[in-house]
């Protein structure tokens, strides 16, 4: 299994004999649409929030500064695979620095909080999509309620119970992350469609003078204190955490030299799309922009825009989500296997355990998604906490520990600074949401996370 935990079920194929044992074949298209959808999640629906607290400008800048970090994070870890000295993954490079108990364990905790935590709000935004949800003091029917109205069969448990079983499971049951590429493509096709949809309605209401202009910068006089401004960097954070998958999908790349064309390629698009949803998203609601913007489609957005395209917009993105699932899931089912079955032949060979292991997930997942109706201020610190240390502590980590000797002065300073800065907005972050829960506040911007 290699130094790390997970290291083997992290990289490797889950089918390995179809890939010859030399890559699985993938093209860089491909890979960009899986780390396009690894990317973008449940966290560009937070993004117009964000715009909304930041202002348009320091939001635009802040997005492409995590987007620039995530590039340098990348590719620290990248540079440091190529000397694992076992196999190369996340967790074996972890393994390298810290130890396989430290280093690499802690890694596997984190990914499986995080994804597991991420999954359990696709199922619930799903949810609240087919099947409606109470926010911000007020009731949000789903679209199935919509049209159909109040039935058995269009109440929450059931609808996500039957998308799980029905949609999920044949997907997070596929056992190669190429497999996904198909799917991957389709989810950021809805993606664009939802960023369309989001436009064309916003520059529908400019033409009819209904548009909530948005402000360039924060606007103070609305926050309880300069901090708050410091609670929307772990939202941008946790939108640009994919380095759980950078391995798996490098993995399975005919040439592996190809993953940094394939990353930057990624970060740009995704930069660009949450640029333009959260720019036309706060444009269409202004300083009514709610956490979940998708809460804000479920009435008609503006004069003359007729509620089927509301309907349109929110059900591009639940399918996005649902689509985006399987990745992120793929990540959890490798993670805890290693966490739980340390030293087990690699899951790929063992077809009972990786049966019985996505199984049991998927029902701990549904279980979860049902039992907690919103677990937004969950995330208000997590995004603060495991995201934050995927992205930018450990690999920043990875190259001050240095054990190979390969990181120049430089990468040491980029090291450091990234550390520090995630440190310093985070700690901030959190103060700032732990005096708004005391206060009594609901924090809206970190509402939504990856």
């Amino acid at each position: 299994m290699g130094k790390g935990a997970g290291a083997a079920g992290v990289d490797e194929p889950l089918l390995p004999e179809l890939s010859g044992g030399h890559g699985g074949g993938a093209s860089v298209s491909g890979a960009v649409f899986n780390l396009s959808t690894s990317i973008i999640g449940a966290g560009i629906m937070s993004i117009p929030a964000a715009m909304r607290v930041l202002g348009v400008v320091p939001a635009l800048a802040l997005i492409a500064a995590v987007a620039l970090l995530s590039d340098v994070s990348v590719e620290f870890m990248l540079r440091y695979t190529a000397w694992a000295s076992g196999t190369p993954s996340y967790a074996g490079i972890m393994g390298d620095a810290f130890g396989r108990r430290a280093g690499a364990a802690a890694l596997n905790i984190f990914i499986a909080f995080t994804t597991a935590g991420t999954l359990v709000v696709y199922l619930i935004i799903i949810g609240d999509v087919l099947s409606g949800s109470v926010e911000g003091g007020g009731e949000h029917a789903g679209v199935l309620q919509e049209l159909f109205g109040r039935q058995w069969w269009t109440g929450r448990e059931f609808v996500i119970l039957a998308t799980a079983v029905v949609v999920l499971l044949p997907l997070v049951l596929l056992r190669r992350v190429d497999s996904l590429r198909y799917t991957s493509a389709v989810s950021i096709l809805l993606a664009a469609v939802f960023m369309l949809i989001t436009m064309g309605i916003a520059v529908y209401t400019v033409f009819t003078g209904t548009a909530k202009m948005p402000r360039m910068l924060p606007d103070f006089s609305t926050l309880a204190s300069p901090f708050e401004l410091f609670t929307a960097v772990p939202v941008i954070v946790v939108a640009f955490t994919f380095h759980f998958n950078v391995h798996p999908i490098r993995a399975e790349l005919s040439k592996t030299s190809d993953m940094k064309s394939a990353v930057r390629i990624s970060l740009v698009l995704c930069a660009a799309i949450y640029a333009a949803v959260g720019f036309f998203g706060f444009l269409l609601f202004g300083d009514a922009t709610m956490p979940d913007v998708l809460a804000n489609f479920d009435r008609s957005s503006g004069s003359g825009v007729p509620q089927a395209l509301n309907d349109a917009a929110r059900l591009s993105y639940a399918l996005h989500l649902v689509l985006v699932f399987p990745l992120l899931h793929y990540s959890l089912r490798v993670n805890v296997d290693e966490l739980l079955f340390p030293g087990r032949r690699p899951l790929a060979t063992d077809t009972r355990r990786f049966v019985a292991l996505t199984a049991v997930l998927m029902a701990v997942l549904y279980v979860l998604a049902i039992a907690i109706p919103s677990i937004w201020t969950l995330f208000q610190y997590s995004g603060s906490t495991f995201a934050v240390c995927i992205s930018l502590i450990f690999p920043g980590a990875i190259v001050l520990r240095d054990v190979h000797g390969i990181a120049k002065r430089k990468d040491k300073a980029m090291a450091a600074m990234m550390i520090t800065l995630a440190v310093i907005t985070s700690s901030i972050a959190i103060a700032s949401n732990v005096m708004s829960s005391i206060k009594g506040e609901v924090k809206g911007v970190n509402a939504g996370a990856s």
